[in-house]
């Protein structure tokens, strides 16, 4: 049994279709129909219902997938075993932040590529939060306050973050002094969302109100320079405008809980030894250059 096939199957499997399993493996749709047919017919059974929404795994399809995945984690262990040492082959299709992805961590995605040029590196920028195995993502990056999934989270580095306003927006409606004082104000945001402050040594939630949304903290900072509203943003992103007197930091006494840059990846036993590499490669990135995210302030 051919472990491509094998490997070709799990991917169809994690990502609930042939499309996206072809997006994942770099393939076309053709080639995955046909890899998944040479594995049914050798072994007699149908692994996958096929509906209009994608591929389903049957009673033998979830029984067969396990031992599939394990087959190819060994086969892909032996390959680095045997690889120079430092080499990497293979794809690798990472997930970054649009917001500041291009500037900040596609560096690091460029020097990998240069180190081994046997590596085929795939990289998507969103601010949204991809699903890692129904797209076929190896590992992302993801910034802020990590929610409860079964991902696999390393951090990498430090962010902090801190609510700002222009001096305009302060000239004309003041600034909040207090949490309990931001619902009284137009603040620009992501969307629905709530913001964490200290207090001491306790963590205070409030909930900003306001007319002006985006899902990219780019367009958030552009709109707080512009004064339609305070902002909650990463110093990354601000430390720039603040120094310039674009943007003013506000509400000192009341500061967001340190937050972080973390490298998440679907669960498994071993991460790959390009996501171990590329874990190392952003650490370093990050103690290297401080004032990329406004550390050495």
């Amino acid at each position: 049994m051919d472990i491509e096939d094998l490997q070709t199957f799990v991917a169809v499997a994690d990502a609930g279709g042939v499309s996206a399993a072809a997006r994942r493996l770099g393939i076309s749709k053709s080639i995955v129909s046909r890899r998944l047919f040479r594995i049914e017919a050798e072994l007699g059974v149908q692994l996958l219902a096929r509906t209009t929404r994608g591929a389903a795994l049957t009673e033998a399809g979830a029984l067969f997938r396990d031992h599939a995945a394990r087959v190819g984690a060994e086969i892909d262990l032996a390959r680095e075993t045997i690889l120079p040492e430092g080499a990497l082959r293979g794809r690798l299709r990472v997930a970054m932040p649009l917001s500041f992805g291009p500037t900040h961590f596609a560096p690091v995605l460029v020097e990998m590529a240069r180190r081994h040029p046997r590596l085929h590196i795939h990289s998507s920028y969103s601010d949204r939060f991809v699903d890692l195995i129904a797209e076929g993502f190896d590992c992302a990056i993801r910034v802020g306050y990590l929610q409860d999934s079964n991902l696999l989270a390393r951090r990498i580095g430090p962010v902090n973050g801190r609510i700002v306003a222009s001096p305009d927006y302060i000239k004309a409606h003041g600034a909040p002094e207090t949490p309990e004082e931001v619902v009284h104000h137009e603040a620009v945001m992501q969307g629905t969302e709530t913001w964490q402050l200290t207090d001491g040594g306790r963590i205070v939630t409030v909930q900003p109100q306001g007319r002006f949304k985006a899902d990219n903290g780019t367009a958030i900072t552009v709109a707080a320079i512009a004064g339609l509203g305070i902002a909650w943003l990463p110093d990354c992103l601000t430390h720039e405008h603040i120094a310039s007197g674009a943007l003013v930091a506000i509400m000192a006494g009341y500061p967001p809980p340190p937050a972080g840059a973390y490298l998440v990846r679907p669960p498994g036993q071993h991460p790959a030894r390009k996501i171990r590499i590329l874990t190392d490669m952003l650490i370093e990135h990050f103690e290297r250059n401080p004032q990329l995210w406004g550390l050495d302030r």
